[in-house]
């Protein structure tokens, strides 16, 4: 794992999780295509990943670009490029995940609030009390897993939780056989200053693909997922596949925009508050925490029934920021 090698343990116990919930689901959410971290000599990106298949003897091949072209003829990196291949990498499907998660509440008893605004939370005697438009609740602990919406819900996040504008593009392939998840494995692309990342065809028409932090844009989140992508936003997705995937570069099926919610260093934020343990934050995840979702979900249960976890979360604690926020 790229970022940092103390997020592989909780990977291993996110892909144990995602296993359970297919099986309770009875459907496939995970895909495993393999995954390739690729960049030119001394990218941070396969340093990175390098890094931590070492130290957490993950199974791993480093092939350099020529390999790579050759193998998965989709790809067209320069030759002098390397790449770090890992078997069990793959994509999740977010939107079936959700509903997965969300039938599972159901079925142990839980309570589903949709279309439902919060307006603000405090605490209340030995608990936390939660406004809504639609009405007032109690509990003993609160869990904000508010994403884009983070520093609204709590304030001590601005400049913490910063949301920004991301474009994905889908793309019809030439050769769209190249394509499959048979043969095209996801990737983290480092260009030199700028990182792309992408996925197989599945499912719908095109490859999909986007780049981190895109054209830069921050902002009020409704502001930002409102900006519908424009030909600027096509140009420069389209100039990357151009060069490192000729044959995916045909007609666009669509473009969207979603949005990154992004911590300074861009490691995760999941703790209890440093003046209130009864309350829990859990976001922003920097763009790449979906996958982690699952053990999210159980370091989150964690902290708000007893304010801690066996899980090491020592590099997403909120003191690390101590004297950042704005």
């Amino acid at each position: 794992y790229l970022e940092h090698p103390s997020y592989v343990p909780l990977l291993r116990r996110a892909y144990e999780l995602w296993a359970d919930l297919e099986t309770e689901a009875g459907e496939q959410l995970f895909h495993k295509t393999g995954g390739l971290d690729i960049g030119p000599p001394g990218s941070h990106v396969v340093e990175g990943s390098l890094r931590s298949c070492q130290e957490h003897d993950l199974p791993h091949v480093v092939l350099n670009g020529a390999e790579v072209n050759a193998r998965y003829p989709a790809y067209n990196l320069p030759a002098d490029y390397r790449a770090i291949y890992q078997p069990n990498a793959g994509f999740l499907l977010p939107e079936r995940s959700i509903v997965a998660f969300v039938n599972g509440a159901f079925r142990f008893g839980g309570e589903v609030h949709a279309r439902e605004a919060v307006l603000g939370w405090e605490p209340a005697g030995n608990g936390v009390r939660v406004t809504t438009d639609h009405g007032v609740y109690e509990a003993g602990s609160l869990v904000i897993t508010a994403g884009a919406w983070s520093s609204r819900a709590l304030p001590w996040l601005e400049g913490l939780a910063v949301p920004e504008r991301q474009v994905l593009a889908w793309l019809q392939p030439s050769a769209p056989d190249l394509f499959t998840p048979a043969r095209f494995p996801v990737f983290i692309l480092d260009q030199g200053d700028e990182y792309f990342y992408g996925f197989p065809v599945f499912e719908v028409p095109g490859f999909k693909f986007g780049w981190y932090h895109h054209r830069r844009e921050t902002g009020e989140p409704e502001a930002l997922i409102d900006q519908a992508p424009d030909r600027v936003d096509e140009d420069a997705l389209r100039a990357f596949a151009a060069c490192f995937f000729p044959q995916g570069n045909g007609p666009t099926m669509s473009l969207r925009t979603c949005m990154f919610t992004n911590s300074p260093d861009e490691h995760f934020i999941v703790d209890t508050l440093p003046d209130d343990d009864r309350v829990v934050v859990a976001s922003p995840c920097s763009g790449h925490g979906f996958k982690f979702a699952s053990v999210i979900g159980e370091i989150a249960a964690d902290l708000a029934i007893s304010a801690s976890t066996s899980h090491d979360i020592g590099l997403f604690q909120l003191d690390r920021f101590a004297g950042k926020s704005s």
